[in-house]
């Protein structure tokens, strides 16, 4: 095989790849909480006929080396953990985290997964849950079923007006976690991260105490997609895979030829 046809073909791959990290993040633009990728591109092994440093002659050495490259490929994606813009709503339920920190959630298996998405509601026995499949937010609050209106306060104390009572009771604290290396985390889908020996442990907290954020209630943080951003990343991407496709055009008409004269 012609090295050049291997070369272009490893490049439709990484750009292939590529046009699929930016089409899910196109596609979850509107996606509470999500948190844009990115591909980590990295060129393939060389072949090297000469060394740079290598003996030219007696007395002198080469200042330049001979390397053939075997093309490129996607080794990672990584997730850009960056704030994005808050939305306001009505419910008294919706939060969102200003700054570092991921709501907890408990999932079916008993393990915690970790989330940006702040719309929860309440299921049948009144604990707060998160909208889509029911986790568990935690620490575990219920709500009673007398209560009239809920106030999370920015350190995520939560307490709610009883029918009958002057004062307001306190329902509950919520904590927060954040990780050394947020990039580390995996998402499982849901709006959910799990942790990772990369991401390291998490480490809870008040929320607004040792560098977490805050907890706005009445709002949600939208995704971190920037379209436009995105839709030139895919021009790029698209051209890519064109020059890749032009190359092995190239190639075949040179092969083409080769064969039509011998």
């Amino acid at each position: 095989m012609h090295p050049a046809l291997w070369i272009s073909k490893t490049g439709l791959d990484a750009a292939q790849t590529d046009v699929a990290v930016v089409s899910n993040n196109l596609a979850n633009a509107s996606t509470v909480g999500f948190k844009k990728d990115r591909a980590i591109f990295e060129d393939l092994l060389y072949q090297n006929i000469n060394q740079p440093g290598g003996r030219s002659s007696a007395d002198t050495e080469l200042p330049s080396g001979l390397m053939l490259g075997s093309g490129s490929k996607v080794v990672a994606t990584q997730k850009a953990h960056t704030q994005g813009n808050l939305l306001t709503t009505e419910n008294a339920l919706d939060m969102s985290i200003q700054g570092r920190g991921y709501f907890e959630i408990l999932q079916p298996d008993g393990t915690i997964a970790y989330t940006r998405n702040g719309q929860f509601t309440m299921n049948d026995q009144g604990q707060i849950v998160t909208s889509g499949a029911g986790f568990l937010l935690q620490p575990e609050i219920a709500v009673p079923e007398d209560a009239q209106q809920i106030t999370i306060s920015q350190d995520g104390e939560v307490s709610a007006s009883i029918r009958g009572e002057a004062e307001p009771q306190v329902l509950g604290q919520l904590n927060i976690s954040d990780f050394v290396n947020p990039t580390g985390l995996q998402p499982t889908g849901q709006n959910l991260y799990v942790e990772t020996a990369s991401s390291g442990a998490p480490i809870q907290g008040v929320p607004g105490l040792q560098g977490l954020g805050t907890i706005s209630q009445g709002t949600l943080e939208t995704s971190n997609v920037n379209v436009t951003e995105e839709l030139v990343n895919l021009i790029e991407s698209q051209r890519l895979y064109e020059m890749n496709s032009k190359v092995i055009s190239s190639v075949d008409q040179m092969l083409g030829q080769v064969i039509q004269q011998l």
